[in-house]
């Protein structure tokens, strides 16, 4: 992974829903980080901070250097909560890594050669049914995407969970024999059905009626 990110944070000792409303207040955000088999620690982080590295998809899917009061802990995040109607987080929740222990994490999808494919070329259309998948690996082994090469597709043509390819020591999580649709390449809309069926139905209302 050559991204790299490192947060600040600050320990809190206040704790329940006025405590969280007022750290919210002061433009900032409440947040807890577990794990490693140490105590829950709660922190509060700069909301602006928090939010412009949340711009960088990577960042959902890295290893984090999380600055407290001085010292350094390597986290992911796990649980991010953020306002139903204002563009503000409410929580964060970070858990700690243990390099030998393995990470049950979501890594993004990236598609790749869409345009170029066989498939759209001919006026196909592409959907896409999933955006990201979840994993389980070492953390050296984390991927911060997993790329879903469309080069050879045709309409009608399509990629589940089993055709991944997957990065050496990266598993999927999902249950087996579940084999979930990724994305397929399906017939474009021309409008000639619509244009036709058009002329279908001013025909029909055209007719009279026979007596």
């Amino acid at each position: 992974m050559s991204v790299s990110f490192e947060i600040n944070a600050q320990s809190r000792t206040d704790a329940g829903k006025g405590a969280s409303r007022r750290l919210r207040l002061q433009g900032a955000v409440p947040g807890i980080i577990y794990g490693a088999d140490k105590e829950p620690s709660m922190i509060t982080m700069v909301h602006n901070e928090l939010a412009h590295a949340l711009e960088n998809e990577a960042f959902y899917s890295h290893i984090l250097d999380l600055k407290l009061d001085g010292k350094s802990e390597q986290v992911v995040i796990k649980d991010l909560q953020r306002h139903p109607a204002k563009p503000f987080i409410t929580h964060v929740d970070f858990q700690r890594v243990d390099m030998n222990e393995k990470l049950r994490m979501h890594a993004p999808l990236h598609f790749i050669n869409e345009e170029t494919s066989p498939g759209m070329k001919m006026g196909g259309n592409v959907s896409h049914s999933l955006s990201d998948v979840e994993i389980i690996c070492l953390p050296k082994d984390l991927p911060e995407f997993i790329e879903v090469d469309m080069a050879d597709m045709d309409i009608g043509d399509s990629v589940h969970l089993s055709d991944l390819q997957l990065p050496d020591g990266v598993e999927l999580t999902h249950a087996s024999g579940e084999d979930s649709l990724v994305a397929m390449i399906h017939v474009g809309h021309t409008g000639e059905d619509e244009d036709e069926e058009g002329d279908t139905e001013e025909a029909v209302v055209g007719e009279t009626a026979p007596e």
